[in-house]
C-alpha cells in the first residue's frame, strides 16, 4: 500500500523532468534537424559545423532518445558532402569532425580516409610567421573563432586515433593565439590580430580595424569569447587527466569566467554583445554568447573548477532569461532561438553594436542545444 504511491510519485517526478527537458533543447534540436538544417542541405562550413557538433554531443550523451536520429543525420550530411569535404580553412575544418566521428563509430574506411585527408588540408592552411593558423585564406589574420573551429575537429581526431599529437596541435595554436589575443586584466580575448600588416577589404570586417601599433582589434566580442570558453571546456572533457597542459586550461577557464557574474544583466540573466560595457545604452543583450558562457560555466561546475554556490545561480538566471527573452515558437510548434548576433567579422565598438540580431541560424541552434542539454542534465532543469 505504501510502495505503489511512492513509485508512482517517483515516476511522475522523472516524467515531469523529462517533459521539461524535451520541451526546450529537444525541440530546438529537432527544429534544426527537420527544418532548418536538414542533412540533405548540409553546407560544408562553420555555421552548419557548429550545429553538427551539437548533434555529435547529443549522440555521445550517456542517455539520449535521439541516438539513431543523430547518427543517421551525421551520416547523411557527411555522405552528401563527401566529394567537397575539405580542410582548407578553420571554418571548413570544423565540419571534418563529422568524418572523424563516423570513422570511430561506424568503423567505415571511407570516413577514416576523408578524416585524414582533411587533416592533410589543415596542415596546409596559411600561417603567420609565429605559426598561427590564419582564419582567412586571402590574408594572414589570427581570430579567436579559429580555436573553436579547429578544436572540434582535432578532439574528434584524438578520440578516433588515441594519438595525443592532435591535442598537441590544438594546444600549440591555443598558446599562439592566446599570446596575441588574451588580455591580462579582463582575461578575455580580443577578436583578432593582423599578422601581415596589410589592410584587407573582405567585405565583412571594418576596413582599418588593425590600424594601431599592435595590429590587434580593440574589443572583446561576446561570441568570440564564447568560442574560446567552449573550446577550453571541450578540451578538458576530451584530453587525458594526465595531459601536461591540463592545469593551464583549467586555470584559464577559471580566469575567463571570473568576471562573468558581475557582467551579467541581473534582471534578464543575459550577457552583452560587448560584455565589458553592460551600462552602455548602445550595447545589446545577445543570446548566443549567453548560451556559450553558460555552457562553459556548467562544465566548470561539473568538474569542480568553479564553486557551485556562486556560479549555479548565475547559470540558472541565464537560462531563465534565455527561455523568457530569447526563444520563440514557430507555427509548427518548434522552439527556436532568437536575438542571435549575425555572423560577425572585426571592427570597432560601433561595428559590433550595429550588427543585426537574427534567429534560427545554424550556429545559434547548435550552441543553444549544447548549452541547454547540459543544463537540463546537470541542473535538473
Amino acid at each position: 500500500m505504501i510502495k505503489a504511491p511512492f513509485f508512482l510519485i517517483l515516476f511522475l517526478f522523472f516524467f515531469r523532468v523529462s517533459i521539461k527537458a524535451q520541451f526546450f533543447s529537444d525541440s530546438v534540436l529537432h527544429y534544426g534537424i527537420q527544418l532548418k538544417v536538414p542533412a540533405s542541405n548540409y553546407h560544408w562550413g562553420w555555421s552548419s559545423g557548429v550545429f553538427l557538433n551539437a548533434i555529435i554531443h547529443e549522440y555521445q550523451k550517456e542517455v539520449s532518445a535521439d541516438k539513431v536520429e543523430c547518427l543517421n543525420y551525421i551520416k547523411k550530411a557527411m555522405d552528401v558532402n563527401y566529394n567537397v569535404a575539405n580542410g582548407f580553412s578553420p571554418n571548413d575544418v570544423i565540419s571534418g569532425a563529422g568524418m572523424a566521428f563516423l570513422a570511430r563509430i561506424t568503423k567505415e574506411e571511407k570516413y577514416r580516409k576523408k578524416a585524414f585527408d582533411i587533416y592533410n588540408d589543415f596542415l596546409k592552411i596559411p600561417r603567420a610567421s609565429n605559426g598561427g593558423i590564419s582564419h582567412r585564406f586571402n590574408t594572414i589574420e589570427l581570430w579567436d573563432d579559429t580555436i573553436y573551429m579547429i578544436g572540434v575537429y582535432l578532439f574528434e581526431m584524438y578520440r578516433l586515433t588515441g594519438d595525443e599529437k592532435y591535442i598537441d596541435v590544438f594546444m600549440e595554436q591555443y598558446f599562439i593565439h592566446k599570446k596575441k589575443l588574451a588580455d591580462k586584466h579582463w582575461h578575455l580575448w580580443y577578436h583578432g590580430w593582423d599578422a601581415d600588416n596589410q589592410n584587407h577589404d573582405d567585405s565583412c570586417c571594418m576596413l582599418g580595424w588593425a590600424d594601431n601599433p599592435g595590429r590587434r582589434s580593440k574589443e572583446f566580442w561576446g561570441r568570440g569569447n564564447g568560442w574560446i570558453m567552449m573550446a577550453i571546456a571541450d578540451a578538458l572533457e576530451a584530453i587525458p587527466a594526465s595531459y601536461r597542459y591540463r592545469k593551464i586550461l583549467q586555470h584559464d577557464l577559471i580566469l575567463m569566467t571570473e568576471k562573468l557574474p558581475a557582467l551579467q544583466n541581473q534582471e534578464t540573466g543575459l550577457w552583452y554583445q560587448l560584455p565589458i560595457y553592460p551600462m552602455d545604452s548602445l550595447n545589446f543583450q545577445e543570446s548566443s554568447c549567453s548560451a556559450m558562457f553558460s555552457y562553459a560555466i556548467l562544465k566548470g561546475i561539473k568538474t569542480h573548477l568553479l564553486p557551485p554556490d556562486i556560479f549555479k545561480p548565475v547559470v540558472e538566471k541565464a537560462f531563465a532569461g534565455l527561455k523568457k527573452f530569447c526563444i520563440r515558437k514557430t507555427g509548427d510548434n518548434y522552439l527556436v532561438p532568437d536575438r542571435v548576433c549575425e555572423g560577425t567579422c572585426i571592427g570597432n565598438k560601433m561595428y559590433y553594436y550595429k550588427r543585426k540580431s537574427v534567429d534560427a541560424e545554424d550556429f545559434g541552434i547548435g550552441v543553444f542545444v549544447m548549452a541547454a542539454s547540459d543544463y537540463e542534465r546537470y541542473c535538473q532543469y
